[in-house]
């Protein structure tokens, strides 16, 4: 995924649209996406990242929330 944003639940643009949309998170300091989109891999064209690239656990809200999102070397 590639996310435009990514910080703990608990900490606010996050906190604001988790609380909007009523998603309840058990853990404050879960990782959040906001505004995610699918990364292809590199040479096969798609979407390139701007932002840091993460894996996130659940994207069940149409990209705009993805939650428990880990960072990833995409340069591995």
């Amino acid at each position: 995924q590639c996310c435009q944003t990514v910080q703990k639940a608990s900490e606010n643009p996050v906190a604001q649209v988790l609380g909007a949309l009523n998603i309840p998170v058990a853990d404050a300091n879960v990782p959040v996406g906001l505004t995610c989109t699918p990364i292809s891999l590199i040479g096969v064209g798609g979407t390139n990242c701007a932002s840091q690239p993460v894996c996130c656990k659940e994207n069940n809200f149409n990209g705009l929330v993805a939650l428990g999102c880990t960072p990833v070397n995409v340069g591995l």
